[in-house]
């Protein structure tokens, strides 16, 4: 799979094209293939739930509590409130992948 060397990353519509172009699927369906393995991605992310794709790797819901932080050009303290954030941490498979190049 390949993007436009400008973008540096991969779209919706890339994704779709490279199912298209792998299994044969029509682009309609490709594109509704990709739409659906998001859509259930996002979904359990949603409802709290870590996500975990083999050899590929895993997205992490961490829970931020309240901390405080600070106006980088008045200096003023500000509380930042608690918030989830979601992490992606890659297989070992796919961190050697990367790192072979």
């Amino acid at each position: 799979m390949t993007s436009t060397p400008a973008a540096g990353s991969v779209t919706r519509a890339d994704l779709a094209d490279a199912v298209h172009r792998e299994i044969g699927l029509s682009r309609t369906e490709s594109a509704d293939l990709v739409e659906q393995v998001l859509d259930r991605i996002s979904e359990e992310l949603v409802a709290g739930n870590n996500v975990k794709i083999s050899s590929f790797g895993s997205f992490v819901l961490r829970d931020k509590g309240l901390r405080v932080g600070r106006n980088p050009k008045t200096g003023v303290e500000v509380p930042i409130e608690p918030r989830t954030v979601l992490t992606f941490r890659p297989s070992q498979l796919l961190r050697e992948a990367i790192n072979r190049g």
